[in-house]
């Protein structure tokens, strides 16, 4: 015997419409279609699953699409965030490290990641791969810590 569910709703401009329906077979479709006033489709889908794992699945979408929705439209504090670095950002980088107005590392990541709109994790990590000390302000990595960390560049590789 088939059985169909049906279920609607608006979210902003958006109209939602998701209907399930079970076949003889132990199975359910799930079919999903968002649309605009004008009638432009903007979502649709079909998902086809066990019954049985209906509710197990409704919870588990439910968590992803959250999730989900919570990083997308949370704006990230740093503008260059994911952007790649650049030769000239890493020059500027490695300058402002060698030759700091700040004695405190910690104080002078800070100071850096906001004038160059990234995390203070960021820079600290961009640090090293520049071949500077994250640890102390205006010392280069040694050789070997330099290997160590994957620094691409420095006086002790031969760049500056």
């Amino acid at each position: 015997m088939t059985s169909t569910f049906h279920n609607e709703i608006k979210f902003g401009e958006v109209h939602y419409r998701l209907s399930a329906t079970t076949d003889s077979d132990d199975s359910m479709v799930l079919d999903l279609l968002g649309s605009l006033d004008s009638g432009e489709v903007i979502a649709d889908g079909r998902l086809r699953l066990p019954v049985e794992g209906g509710v197990t699945v409704g919870k588990l979408l439910a968590r992803v699409l959250s999730a989900h929705t919570r990083l997308r439209t949370r704006p990230s504090r740093h503008a260059n965030a994911n952007q790649p670095w650049t030769e000239a950002l890493d020059t500027d980088l490695r300058a402002a490290w060698l030759t700091p107005s700040e004695t405190d590392s910690p104080k002078l990541i800070r100071s850096l990641a906001d004038a160059m709109e990234r995390s203070p994790t960021a820079i600290r990590a961009r640090l090293a791969r520049v071949g500077c000390d994250p640890d102390v302000p205006g010392r280069e990595l040694s050789a070997t810590a330099a290997v160590l960390l994957g620094a691409n560049s420095g006086s002790s590789q031969g760049k500056t």
